[in-house]
């Protein structure tokens, strides 16, 4: 078994070490330690080199043993190894010197050094080593020699390596990316501080899990309508330019109007121009840029009901159809392409609550509901309706239904049977969290292979 990451050797032997052979028995446990290490006195002459040691570097104690050669498994030149700088006893500038910020003290023994560096020199195209060396002493407190260890790190190394790199591409994509669609149009900028303006009254966790779908489906809603309005007034710029153009012909040619061969210049070129052609489309152009417009400003005005941006924190009177509907045109990206919506609408009296955390629950409910349904297209069903004291909403699928052992779990947080990437286990937590806050309750009927029913009940008026 490897070593502990960050183990470190006790240094401190306790033993009278009067000659070199002394010191070489008082530290012979280093020979069967499974940790590579070796030892050296303080002539700087290699005493121990161990079989682990030899693995390692892949250099055998017979080459290295009554050497000082100690360096030669590490560096291509002679240069001190941690050990000999022990030995010498003056630390603080050579260690700064060759293993600049790479060495630190030992919190448990002082005299005790660790550090970690890249040897290229060793086999397999070099090794990340954590390296620590310490001080022998005799009973007398007299240093006699030092021992280092040595740990090859290299994995963990290349993992963290491995994770920067996944870290700096992502952060590259994101800016690429975030670059590419601000040079698109300013228009679809506004438009996404908007939306970020909106999630941010989400409540955090739960936009871990919708903020993707959210954005993808508005970013789609929202290309159409600005892509009629900046084609459109990319042509209509070109048309005013030829009309200006026959303007200026107009005012030079109108005191001699009287002149043949300009009355000919000018019939040619409104001609050339096509003006009443012009004339005719300009219009129509128009009508499509403000039909764009309209329906931008209507994404928008959704957006804002499902958040209720302007009071979204207040308690209040609510009726509740409107955000359903709202939240429906948020998802409609999530829902179009694989279910029909039914909308099963009862009489509903204002109602209580927090609208933009109800608005929430609905959205997350819709979701789930379009995503169990496979690829077959399917049906989600949503009807309201209420008794004296309360009212309910439902959201039914006839999708692929919850087993009876999952059915237990699905308020948990973070238990999903989504695949991974695709869900966070958040959405229903959080919305059983938004009802119970709103004193209501959530139930749901399933039937593997037949669907799924979830109900939302709540109060009329919150308990005072």
């Amino acid at each position: 078994m490897s070593p502990p990451r960050n183990f470190v050797f006790d240094y401190r032997v306790n033993f009278n070490a009067t000659t070199e052979n002394d010191f070489i028995n008082g530290i012979g446990h280093l020979k069967d330690s499974p940790v590579p290490a070796f030892a050296i006195n303080t002539e700087h002459v290699v005493t121990q080199w161990n079989r682990a040691c030899e693995i390692l570097t892949g250099v055998p104690a017979s080459a290295m043993l009554g050497t000082r050669n100690q360096w030669q498994p590490f560096y291509d030149t002679k240069q001190p190894v941690l050990a000999d700088l022990i030995i010498d006893g003056d630390l603080t500038g050579p260690i700064q010197s060759y293993f600049p910020n790479n060495v630190r003290c030992s919190l448990l023994m002082p005299c005790t050094f660790i550090g970690e560096t890249f040897f290229p020199r060793m086999v397999h195209g070099g090794k990340w080593i954590q390296f620590s060396a310490g001080p022998v002493y005799n009973r007398l407190g007299n240093v006699v020699g030092a021992i280092e260890t040595l740990q090859d790190v290299s994995a963990q190394k290349h993992a963290e390596q491995a994770l920067q790199k996944v870290h700096v591409d992502l952060e590259q994509l994101v800016i690429h990316r975030t670059a590419e669609l601000m040079r698109r149009n300013d228009e679809l900028t506004r438009a996404n501080e908007q939306l970020i303006s909106l999630q941010q009254q989400l409540l955090q966790s739960e936009k871990l899990a919708s903020i993707g779908q959210l954005a993808a489906g508005v970013a789609h809603e929202i290309n159409n309508p600005i892509s009629y309005i900046f084609s459109n007034f990319g042509m209509l710029d070109r048309y005013l330019a030829q009309l200006m153009d026959m303007l200026d012909a107009y005012e030079k040619s109108e005191p001699l109007i009287s002149q043949a061969a300009i009355r000919h210049d000018l019939s040619a070129l409104r001609d050339r121009i096509d003006l009443s052609y012009l004339k005719a489309d300009i219009p129509v152009m128009m009508r499509e840029s403000l039909e764009g417009i309209v329906r931008v400003r209507q994404i928008v005005q959704d957006l804002k009901d499902f958040s209720r941006v302007d009071n979204a924190m207040d308690w209040q009177l609510t009726d509740l159809h409107p955000g359903i509907n709202s939240t429906l045109n948020i998802v409609s990206n999530e829902v179009r392409y694989k279910a029909n919506v039914i909308l099963a609408f009862g009489t509903l009296p204002d109602v209580e609550c927090l609208p933009s955390q109800i608005n929430q629950v609905v959205m997350n409910l819709i979701i789930n509901a379009a995503q169990s349904i496979g690829t077959a297209r399917g049906t989600i069903t949503i009807r309201t309706g209420c008794t004296s004291k309360s009212a309910w909403i439902e959201v039914a699928d006839d999708g692929s239904g919850i087993s009876a052992e999952n059915r237990q779990r699905i308020f948990d947080p973070f238990f999903t049977t989504k695949p991974i990437g695709t869900g966070t286990g958040l959405g229903l937590s959080m919305s059983y969290g938004i009802v119970s806050k709103h004193h209501g309750r959530i139930d749901v009927d399933s039937t593997v292979g037949v669907g799924t029913t979830f109900r939302v009940t709540l109060p009329l008026r919150q308990p005072i």
